[in-house]
């Protein structure tokens, strides 16, 4: 590793070896769940201070690049699940796609009736009819996504009857109808106190929220609301331009 201390770089020192470490990363030399050298190993190793390793591994525990345990070491993270942000892909598909294991807990499955901001929403009057439900989806027995929807009865009249863990809402949605348009919008946020519940965080922890409003003609026939760890996704979007 002396190449990470070449004098001719002008580099400061903890970036020379966060470098190393990310290249290593790149290069599938430090594949996921490897330990990385402990810092007493670079300090001894590389000859430099304590305090210049200590910086280098913290600054990439907070970029996602290694997960440090408290008394074990630091280990190479998982990489970031990704997540279409264009199209309307079941999170099911994504995470078998990955060879994990998908599963679900229906938490809300009602019927309400729309304040005026929802109804605002659907263009309908305040106070009509709306199907409601919250979803948590698991990779590997993991909470990684809670679905928040709203159903304009109309379009999906079987959706507080249907089977959720047979077929996915968003499967089930698109057997009825391909949506004609979408509006999406993301943001970042602090979990409330419902998603650190459903997310089973022990503290409230910043999340990726996506919303989206789906139309089939003329008519918005849902609204969802998705929210992510904002430490483990990555929302992509690509689009061929013609």
């Amino acid at each position: 590793m002396r190449h990470v201390l070449d004098r001719n770089v002008p580099l400061p020192l903890y970036q020379k070896i966060k470098d190393h470490i990310l290249d290593q990363v790149k290069r599938g030399q430090l594949k996921h769940g490897m330990r990385v050298p402990s810092e007493s190993e670079l300090v001894e190793r590389l000859g430099v201070s304590r305090m210049t390793v200590h910086r280098a591994m913290r600054e990439l525990s907070e970029a996602g690049v290694v997960d440090r345990v408290q008394g074990i070491g630091s280990f190479v993270s998982a990489p970031p699940a990704r997540t279409e942000l264009m199209e309307l892909k079941d999170i099911a598909d994504d995470i078998k796609a990955r060879g994990n294991v998908h599963s679900q807990k229906i938490k809300i499955l009602e019927t309400t009736n729309a304040t005026a901001e929802q109804a605002a929403y659907f263009d309908m009057p305040r106070g009509s009819r709306l199907f409601h439900s919250i979803i948590v989806n698991y990779e590997d027995e993991v909470p990684v996504q809670v679905e928040n929807r709203l159903i304009r009865p109309s379009f999906a009249p079987g959706y507080l009857g249907h089977n959720f863990l047979t077929v996915p809402s968003t499967r089930y949605l698109r057997s009825i109808a391909d949506a004609t348009k979408m509006e999406h919008s993301v943001c970042a946020s602090m979990a409330d106190d419902q998603v650190c519940e459903f997310l089973e965080f022990p503290e409230p922890r910043s999340v990726i929220i996506l919303t989206r409003r789906t139309w089939v003609g003329e008519l918005a026939v849902s609204r969802s609301v998705f929210t992510y760890p904002g430490d483990t996704c990555a929302l992509v979007s690509c689009r061929t331009m013609e």
